[in-house]
C-alpha cells in the first residue's frame, strides 16, 4: 500500500485522530510509511473522512 498526502491537505487533524500510528499533523499531515503494514483499515477510515480529500491511497 502507497499513501502520500497531498498539497490540498488544511492540517485539521483528522486523519491524525482516527490513525495516529501512521498520521502526524504540524503543518501539513505526514505518514509514518514505516507503520502502514498492519493498519490499512485505520489508513482507509482516514482517507474516507478527509474534509479536502488529502489522502491519496494506491
Amino acid at each position: 500500500m502507497n499513501v502520500t498526502v497531498n498539497d490540498s491537505c488544511i492540517a485539521c487533524g483528522a486523519c491524525e485522530s482516527v490513525c495516529d500510528a501512521v498520521f502526524s499533523v504540524e503543518d501539513k499531515a505526514m505518514v509514518n510509511t514505516s507503520a502502514i503494514s498492519g493498519n490499512e483499515d485505520g489508513i482507509k477510515e482516514a482517507a474516507d473522512c478527509c474534509p479536502v480529500n488529502a489522502i491519496e491511497v494506491a
